[in-house]
C-alpha cells in the first residue's frame, strides 16, 4: 500500500502554499546541474549553490536547470521567489504524491509527470515524481533523486544532434517528456516477457508460487496504469494549444508523444485482460487436476465395490455354505474377482474413462 498512498498527516492544518516535503528523502544533499546552450555554444556544469542559477532567467540562451532532491524546501522556495513561481506550485513540487497534470500561468507552465523504473531486485515498478517549470528561455526540472532517463537527451544537446540546439525551450520540454514515455515501453516489454514465461508455467506445472506471481503482476499493472493514465489528459492540453509557451511546431512533436501515451494505455489494458485470463486459466487448471484425481479415485472405488461384495459374502460365518466345503472354492472366488476386474476395466476403456 505505501506505493499507492503518501502520508499527508504532517501537512494537515497548515496554510495553503506552505512547503512541506511529502515523500521519501532519497538523497542527502540537493544537486543542481545547469546546461546552457544555443545553436553555437554550450555550457554544462554542476552548481555549488542555488544562487548560481538565478542569472539564467535573463539569459538569451536556453537554460536547463535540473534540481535533484526535493527535501530541501528552503532551496525550492528561493528558486520560486526568484523565478516568480506561485506558492501553490512550489507546494505541489515538494509533494511527491501529485497526479500528473499541466497548468498554465501565462509567464510559465507547470507540468508534473511520473518517471518509472523497473527494479529487478525487488521485482516491482518504482516511480519518481518529475516536475518541470517551462519559462520563455529556461526550464527548471525537479527530481527526487540523482539518476534519470534523460542521458540520451543530454547527449543530443552536447553533440548538437537533431534540432534540439536550434529549437526553443519548449522543444527541450518535449524531449524530456518523450524520454519518460519511451521508458514506459521498456517496462511493458519486461511485463510482456514475464507474462509469456508465466503462461508456459501455467500450462505445464502451475503451483502456489504461480498464483502469487499473478497477483503481484496484477498489483504492479494497476500501479503502472495509475501513473500513466492521467498523462493522456496532460499531453492533450499541450497539443490543443492551451499553453502560450508551446509553439505550433513543437505541438506537432507533442502530438506524437500523445499518440505513444495512448498506445501505452491500450497495451496496458490488453496486458491486464491477458493477466485476468491467466488467473482464470490457473483456477481451471487446478480444477481439471482435481477432477482427474477424483476420476482415478472414483474408478478405483467402483472396481472394488463388486470385489468387496464377493469378499463380504464369503466372509460370513454361516455354517451351511456349500462353497466353503468345496475343494476348489477358494480358487473359484479368486477367478470370479479377476473376471469382474477385467470386465470393468474393459468397460471403462470402451467408455474412454481410462
Amino acid at each position: 500500500m505505501p506505493k499507492f498512498t503518501k502520508k499527508r498527516s504532517g501537512k494537515a492544518g497548515h496554510a495553503p502554499g506552505t512547503l512541506i516535503h511529502i515523500g521519501e528523502k532519497r538523497i542527502e544533499k540537493v544537486r543542481i546541474r545547469l546546461i546552457d546552450y544555443d545553436e553555437k555554444k554550450l555550457q554544462e556544469k554542476e552548481l555549488e549553490t542555488i544562487d548560481e542559477c538565478f542569472r539564467c532567467k535573463d539569459e538569451p540562451t536556453v537554460s536547463w536547470i535540473n534540481i535533484d532532491g526535493l527535501h530541501d524546501v528552503e532551496a525550492i522556495q528561493r528558486v520560486g521567489e526568484h523565478f516568480n513561481i506561485h506558492p501553490l506550485v512550489l507546494e505541489d513540487i515538494v509533494n511527491t504524491g501529485q497526479r500528473p497534470k499541466a497548468e498554465d500561468f501565462d509567464d510559465y507552465a507547470y507540468v508534473v509527470l511520473k518517471m518509472l523504473y523497473y527494479d529487478e531486485q525487488e521485482d516491482e515498478v518504482t516511480s519518481e515524481q518529475f516536475s518541470l517549470i517551462l519559462g520563455s528561455n529556461f526550464l527548471i526540472s525537479f527530481q527526487e533523486r540523482v539518476g534519470d532517463v534523460f542521458e540520451l537527451v543530454r547527449e543530443r544537446i552536447r553533440k548538437g544532434k537533431g534540432r534540439i540546439r536550434k529549437a526553443g525551450v519548449d522543444y527541450l520540454a518535449y524531449s524530456l517528456m518523450d524520454a519518460i514515455v519511451d521508458r514506459y515501453f521498456h517496462i511493458m516489454e519486461i511485463f510482456g516477457d514475464k507474462m509469456e514465461a508465466l503462461e508456459e508455467e501455467l500450462v505445464e506445472n502451475p503451483t502456489g508460487r504461480t498464483l502469487e506471481t499473478i497477483h503481484t503482476m496484477k498489483r504492479e499493472m494497476i500501479y503502472f496504469r495509475k501513473q500513466v493514465w492521467p498523462l493522456r489528459e496532460v499531453l492533450g492540453s499541450l497539443v490543443r494549444g492551451e499553453f502560450s509557451l508551446v509553439s505550433e511546431s513543437t505541438a506537432l512533436y507533442l502530438r506524437d508523444v500523445h499518440d505513444h501515451t495512448i498506445q501505452v494505455i491500450d497495451t496496458l489494458e490488453s496486458l491486464r485482460d491477458v493477466l485476468g485470463g491467466m488467473l482464470d486459466l490457473y483456477l481451471s487448471t487446478l480444477s481439471n487436476r482435481m477432477n482427474e484425481v477424483m476420476k482415478v479415485l472414483t474408478i478405483i472405488a467402483t472396481i472394488f465395490i463388486p470385489l468387496t461384495f464377493v469378499a463380504g459374502i464369503y466372509g460370513m460365518n454361516f455354517k451351511y455354505m456349500p462353497e466353503l466345503e468345496w475343494h476348489w472354492g477358494y480358487f473359484m472366488v479368486w477367478g470370479i474377482m479377476v473376471v469382474i476386474f477385467i470386465a470393468m476395466v474393459a468397460y471403462f476403456r470402451k467408455k474412454a474413462w481410462l
